[in-house]
Order: C-alpha cells, then structure tokens, then sequence
C-alpha cells in the first residue's frame, strides 16, 4: 500500500513540473524543480490547478466558465495569470485590466468591459497574394519635367530590380509605389515585397550578402528568398477584435486644413455601437467559414473584481456565454464582503450566480523557506550580494510584516551598504534600515498606542 501512495505522489509530483514549463535547478530533480518554475516559487497546488485549466483550455472544455484566483495580496495572482497566458502560446493575446477602470465619466461601465473583451480576442488573417519578393538590386526613379509649369521635376516611374536565388527581374513600377520605398526606406540590398493588387510595400530586412558590411549594426538579416520573383505568398496578419472596432468606428475625414487640425487634437473617448460590432462579428464569422480567418481567444485578466457592481456582474454572465469570448481570469484578495453597491454578502464580493460559474484556485502565504528563495531570487535579478544570515533575517520580516515590504527593504539596505563601504549586504545593513521604514503593522500599532495615550 505504501508504495502505491508514494508512486501516485511522484506522479502528482511529475504532472505539476510538466505543467509549469520547469527548468531544472539541481539537487533533487523533481522537488527542487517543482518548488521553483521559470522563477515561480511555491504555489505547488495553485500551479498544478493552473496547468490543467491550461489544458482545458486547449481542449475546448472552458466554455461559459471563468477561473478566479483568490488568496492574500502577494501570492502570485497575477504572475499565475500571465503564466496561463505564455503557456497558450507568444501570440495569445493578454489584456490585463482593474476592476476600477470601469468607472469613467465618459464611457459606460459595460462599454469598458465589452472593450477589453474584445482587446483579448485575436483573429488571425491569412490571405493569399500575388507578390513580387527578392533583394533589391537596383532602385532607379525616372524622372520627367513637371507638368504643373514649375521649375521642379516629377517622377514618371521607377525601375527596381529584384533578385531571387532563382532568377532575376526588373519591374517598371507606379509613381505612388515609390512614395511607399521611400516611407519603407528601402535601398539597394534590402529584401523587400510588394503586393501586385494594392501595391503595398513591405520591407523584410537586409539581404544576409551585407553581414559582414559593418562590424556592429542595428539590422536584421535574412536569407536570399527561394523560388521565382513573381509568387503567390500566403501573407499572416494578428489583430484583435477590438482593432476591427477602432479602425470601422473612426471617422475619416477629408484632407482640408480643419478636417487635419481635428484629426491631430486628441479625440474624445467614446463609444462604439454595438450595431457596429454585429457588423464586425458577422464578417469575423464570414471570414472564419470561409477558412480565411483563425479566432485566437486570449486571456482577459481583471484583478481587483471585487471593486465591480451588480451591473458589471450581470454583464459578465451574458458575455461569457457568447461565441466570442476570451478566457477570462479574476483575481481578488477579498474573503467574505459585500457586493458593491448593495447590502449583499457574498464569498469574495462576487454575486453566488456568477460564482457557480468559476473555476476558483487558492493561493496561499508562502512559508518562510519559500520566502527565503524569493528574496534570493529577488537579489540576484538586482545584482545585489546578500549573505544568508541577512536573507533569513529579511524571512522573519516577511513573515512578521509581508513579503513585500521585505522585498522593499533590499533597495535601501543595497544603499546603506555603499556608505559603508561594502558591496554585499550584511544584517546590520537591515537592522538600519528596517529601524528607517515601518511596515503597515508596526504603523498601525504604533498610531494605536498614541491614541491610547492621548485617551489615557
């Protein structure tokens, strides 16, 4: 019996590292590394409930639900959040919001959330276009006298000729084309395409041929393009929903001196109509039919969610049944309080029906040897020395204050050692400084007994 339990407790312990894209840190090779993920310490139940909510969501199971990140402030909420997020891939994209942006004078509550909903839905477009790809070899505008009656001239066109490993061509291209070269700045060498229908220019980068042009440049190389200059090329595009709603929703006004003056003024923030968006959704659904067009449903974090109203909380529980929603994650650090606005009480400030609906994941406070691992990791990404007398005396201040105010006290301690003429931290250094700055508890028990003494 007791081997059984100790294989399911390595298996248990084997899934977590797996869900938390580990990288191994010595010692023993499974504890060690579970106890720290890419930089993540502790939180071995919050990760492992992380990973497999991950792998809901690559399933397709996390429709009509939410997950809530509840626990103490500074136990890696929003860090599990943004975990979440680069384990569904780089071009996910993450909209973090607080749930006090939805207070505005000019825009709706819902307006700000449907907003940011639609911030964390992408759409990725991939179109097939003839173009013409390769390494510039030759930029020749040809220029003609200008038919205005000024002394200047124009260009009538331009000559370019594009190199490929294939073969080689010269394109005789519009006037307006070479307006585009000169925005891209393109010049001889670069490898550059442009788009047969529209014209569009778009430059890749410098021709590989030129890396040893300089010994130290800002450029990025690429290799000689395959295949024939004139190609069909399947052309990826990411947007978000919320791209498709700014770029319909303004205005374009004409090209007088007021239409450019208004256009230059910051314009006031409103709001686009959802007739526009049913608008916008039907072509998104058109496109995604047609295989044109990939939804990528990212992850909209709101933290605080406790500062929403029953407003905000009766509009969540329509948009997360849409279609087109994202993944959607809460955090709050709230227990047992009211609902904003209201006289109701409810576990975390949120209404009992949308709680049905959430995934909800604990965090706890760390221990002090978790503790102990941040504070080095802490130091060692600021290139501070700390001994480990002094790291187990900033342990005890996280545990008698928080963990963030011990984080806090390395900065002046880093200081304060300076002036002492050393460049390692010792624990005289955070007696000095701890004596300085006071924690929230040591205020308010000092504020406390002043005014007892001023009672007394």
């Amino acid at each position: 019996m007791m081997k059984i339990e100790e294989v399911q407790s390595t298996t248990k312990k084997q899934r977590i590292a797996t869900h938390t894209h580990i990288k191994g840190l010595g010692l023993d090779p499974i504890g060690r590394a579970i106890s720290m993920a890419a930089g993540f310490v502790g939180q071995l139940g919050a990760r492992e409930a992380a990973g497999l909510v991950v792998d809901m969501i690559r399933q397709k199971k996390m429709a009509g639900r939410a997950v809530l990140l509840a626990g103490p402030p500074g136990t890696g909420k929003t860090a599990l959040a943004l975990g979440i997020s680069q384990e569904l891939g780089s071009k996910v994209p993450f909209c973090p919001m607080v749930g006090s942006e939805v207070y505005s004078s000019e825009v709706k509550k819902t307006e700000v959330l449907m907003e940011n909903f639609r911030r964390a839905i992408g759409l990725r477009i991939k179109e097939n276009k003839e173009v013409y790809e390769g390494e510039v070899t030759e930029l020749s505008p040809e220029e003609t006298e200008s038919t205005t009656g000024g002394y200047g001239k124009s260009i009538n066109h331009v000559i370019i000729g594009l190199k490929t490993v294939k073969g080689t061509k010269q394109l005789k291209l519009d006037p307006t084309i070479y307006d585009a070269l000169i925005k891209e700045k393109v010049a001889v060498g670069d490898v550059i395409y442009i788009e047969a229908n529209s014209g569009a220019v778009k430059r890749v980068g410098r021709s590989d041929a030129f890396a040893t042009e300089f010994d130290l440049e800002a450029e990025e190389y690429v290799p000689l393009p395959k295949g024939e200059v004139h190609k069909k090329k399947e052309i990826v595009q990411d947007v978000t929903l919320h791209d498709l709603d700014a770029a319909n929703a303004r205005p374009q006004g004409g090209q007088d001196i007021l239409s450019l003056m208004g256009q230059m003024m910051k314009p006031r923030k409103t709001e686009i109509t959802d007739k526009l968006r049913q608008e916008i959704n039907k072509v998104v659904n058109r496109y995604i039919d047609e295989g044109v067009a990939e939804l990528v449903p990212g992850v909209l974090f709101i933290d605080e969610v406790h500062m929403l109203d029953m407003e905000c909380f009766s509009y969540l529980n329509r948009a997360l049944e849409s279609s087109l929603s994202p993944i959607v994650i809460f955090a709050t650090n709230r227990g047992i309080c009211n609902v904003r606005g209201t006289d109701v009480s409810s576990p975390h400030g949120i209404p009992v029906d949308l709680l049905d609906r959430l995934v909800i994941v604990r965090t706890e406070t760390y221990g002090p040897a978790d503790m102990i691992q941040i504070l080095a990791t802490r130091a060692q990404v600021e290139e501070l020395v700390v001994d480990e007398d002094s790291l187990a005396y900033l342990g005890e201040i996280g545990q008698q204050a928080s963990l963030r105010h011990a984080v806090q006290l390395l900065a002046p301690a880093s200081i304060v050692a300076r002036m002492n003429g050393r460049d390692n931290i010792c624990k005289a250094d955070l007696e000095e400084v701890s004596a300085l700055y006071l924690d929230a508890k040591s205020s308010a028990r000092l504020l406390q007994e002043q005014q007892e003494g001023y009672i007394s």
